[in-house]
């Protein structure tokens, strides 16, 4: 059961327009074609403008490569146990970060046959617990990534957990269960 459900439509305005306007093109700005997370999101439409600015970079904009963010993000949603998150990014991992079926099922464990890419999954699992890598993990990330890269890596680890805790307390649910 939904803590807080998707926005009714009768309720949609100029305000969630513009909520929603630097994620999404005009026609999927309602509350059929947005998904259940944003018409839920718009329930608070000055808080999901300035949180989508910073998704927006995450996703789009960020200096990590698809496939990394993509792992990244499966991992996060993994350990944050959400489930909305992780089934929408199994998609984008295998579509735009040309991950296999077995490598995300890997990265979902956190695991990976590349060092490189298990370093990386270690280092979520790392955030999640300490709330900070150590410097021998930062250090270790930084063979391959750099300072931007890694900063990246940490807004994304934190601003997908901060979104699984969000559609976990939320109740958001899947787009075919509504």
């Amino acid at each position: 059961m939904a803590l807080v459900p998707p926005l009714p439509a009768d309720q949609w305005d100029e305000r969630v327009d513009f909520a929603l306007k630097g994620l999404m093109p005009r026609h999927m700005r309602n509350p059929e074609d947005a998904g259940t997370a944003m018409a839920t999101l718009v329930r608070h439409p000055e808080l999901t403008k300035a949180f989508l600015g910073f998704s927006v970079h995450l996703l789009f904009r960020s200096t990590l490569s698809p496939r990394l963010r993509e792992m990244t993000i499966l991992r996060v949603a993994q350990v944050y146990e959400c489930e909305y998150e992780r089934s929408h990014h199994i998609r984008m991992a295998e579509e735009e970060g040309g991950l296999t079926r077995p490598e995300i099922e890997a990265a979902l464990a956190g695991t990976a046959e590349d060092e490189f890419e298990n370093r990386l999954l270690s280092a979520v699992d790392e955030l999640h617990k300490n709330t900070a890598l150590s410097e021998q993990t930062w250090n270790a990330l930084g063979e391959h990534l750099s300072e931007q890269q890694r900063m990246d890596f940490i807004f994304t680890v934190g601003g997908y957990g901060l979104l699984a805790m969000a559609y976990n307390t939320f109740g958001i649910e899947f787009e075919s269960e509504r």
